[in-house]
């Protein structure tokens, strides 16, 4: 279905489920008011049912209701659970928010990380050089109250993050209870831009030829970041590379083309075919940092989309092996669409398929070398996926 028609029909749909919303705030008088038999939507499927149901939950229902914007959010993915697709979903305000900043790799923040302790208290750490350790803020303060409203054990992460973040330059007041002190500390702070790095790298212990480039997601800036990684561990002697994508779960299409071109010269990337247009290629950029040095890629089950894409292609093109387990196999495409609430709505619109044509959906890709990691391995420090690779490549001529 192309874009506008697969459009209008999420809004002709959020219509019908908005005019449900006003009738639900309405109760049984909206029954009354428009008769069952006339609510008919503008294709023409009665709503009898619906409101037969609705009506018993009203009289029924032992708890309370929820809120009309929960109802149109729960209208809308009643609606979208029917196409049978786990990919064509609504992403409510605040989670929209946090996976734009995700996706940009920076966003408007203090520059502190949190987790919950055993008791359900938020613990903070400020990031070095963050505008919150420059305040005060020390590693172990519990965070109390952000601009006046209490933090609750029951409070999800994303709403403190909501509370914390905004526009770069504006300043927000937190409240922390520091051990050692009976009365809490207030911070007044401005928010700066905090950087997100997708892209860790360093020179393997026990292996000073191989330089080793881990990438969590595919950001705005990873293809800068992966370029950078690669030039300084080869500039610091590396004649061997690991791109490890296990677990990155995808992220931009242009950053797996942006990383893609670090490692290959005029090649193809990806086919992408979207239901109804013709196919379309998607091909390296010049001026890539690492288009000859042996390369392995590392990869799991949690190896997905445009993780995938990028193995794919460096392995069809005959530029790395893959070592570790099969991929999560996720190779459609959606199309974001920003909503007026500020929610957004992801439509699966095409599939992606590697330069030999292989796809990706349901299937994922099944390494060269086969290694698995276990959860002992995990806890013991262990990992024989990146020793395998190690070994592969001092071996190669």
């Amino acid at each position: 279905m192309a874009k506008g028609s697969v459009l209008k029909l999420f809004v002709l749909a959020v219509i019908e489920a908005l005019a449900l919303v006003v009738a639900f705030g309405a109760g049984l008088g909206a029954a009354q008011v428009f008769p069952l038999s006339n609510l008919v939507t503008a294709r023409g499927v009665k709503l009898d049912v619906f409101w037969e149901a609705w009506r018993l939950v009203e009289k029924d229902f032992v708890g309370s209701l929820p809120s009309p914007q929960a109802r149109v959010y729960g209208a809308t993915r009643g609606m979208l659970a029917s196409l049978n697709d786990p990919y064509t979903t609504l992403v409510e305000p605040q989670q929209h928010q946090r996976e734009k900043e995700d996706l940009q790799g920076s966003f408007g923040g203090i520059g502190v990380t949190m987790r919950r302790n055993a008791q359900g208290d938020v613990i903070l750490a400020p990031l070095p050089d963050s505008p919150a350790i420059r305040t005060g803020v020390l590693d172990g303060d519990v965070l109390v109250a952000v601009n006046g409203k209490p933090i609750s054990a029951t409070l999800s992460f994303d709403d403190i993050a909501a509370a914390v973040r905004g526009p770069v330059g504006t300043p927000v007041t937190i409240s922390v209870r520091r051990s050692g002190s009976d009365s809490l500390l207030s911070f007044t702070i401005t928010r700066a831009v905090i950087q997100t790095p997708s892209v860790t790298f360093r020179i393997l212990d026990n292996a000073p030829q191989i330089g080793y480039i881990a990438l969590s997601r595919f950001t705005e800036r990873s293809g800068d970041e992966v370029q950078r990684a690669a030039q300084e561990l080869q500039r610091q002697g590396a004649r061997q590379l690991v791109l490890d994508l296990r677990d990155n779960g995808g992220g931009l299409l242009t950053a797996a083309i942006d990383v893609s071109s670090q490692f290959l010269s005029d090649s193809v990337v990806l086919y992408e075919q979207e239901k109804g247009q013709p196919e379309r290629t998607f091909r390296t950029k010049p001026g890539g940092a690492a288009l000859d040095i042996p390369l392995v890629i590392l990869v799991n089950r949690g190896t997905a989309s445009a993780s995938e894409i990028v193995a794919g292609s460096l392995r069809d093109n005959k530029r790395a092996i893959l070592v570790g387990e099969q991929t999560y196999g996720k190779g459609s495409v959606q199309h974001i669409y920003d909503l007026s609430d500020g929610s957004s709505l992801h439509v699966t619109a095409a599939e992606w398929f590697t330069p030999n044509r292989h796809q990706l959906t349901g299937q994922g890709l099944v390494p060269d070398v086969v290694v698995a990691q276990s959860n002992e391995d995990i806890a013991a420090g262990r990992d024989p996926q990146l020793d395998r690779a190690v070994v592969y490549l001092q071996n190669k001529p």
